[in-house]
């Protein structure tokens, strides 16, 4: 499921994370923690729709010249994602609560982002 949302943002002065926590807030997302970081490795961002928690991996690029900034997001970085989404579950008890991973692109050059709902499943079970 890749959305093609796409919203036009002023990058200037403003980091791609900066952005991404912007354009999430201001679509009724309510953010719970940025840079969580286990020994495992770190997600960018964890946000609530209320009902559902999100791990969101932020990529920025500046040109297509390398692919999209989703194409980066290969499966090494699923697997740590899944896993400190995982100790982050148990860290504050959220068992039992739906779990969805999804990517922000953050395009510098024509100032736009592009959020992709579900961008990727996860092995584990929470």
């Amino acid at each position: 499921m890749i959305g093609n949302r796409k919203k036009r943002i002023n990058a200037r002065g403003s980091s791609g994370e900066d952005i991404a926590v912007k354009y999430l807030q201001t679509h009724g997302y309510r953010v719970l923690d940025r840079n969580f970081t286990t020994s495992v490795g770190e997600v960018d961002i964890f946000v609530t729709d209320e009902s559902t928690l999100i791990a969101v991996e932020v990529k920025s690029r500046l040109s297509l010249e390398y692919g999209t900034p989703a194409e980066a997001v290969n499966y090494e970085k699923i697997k740590k994602i899944s896993q400190v989404t995982s100790q982050y579950i148990k860290k504050f008890r959220l068992f039992g609560t739906p779990v969805r991973f999804d990517v922000v692109e953050v395009y510098i050059a024509d100032k736009t982002v592009n959020h992709i709902k579900n961008a990727f499943d996860s092995y584990l079970r929470y």
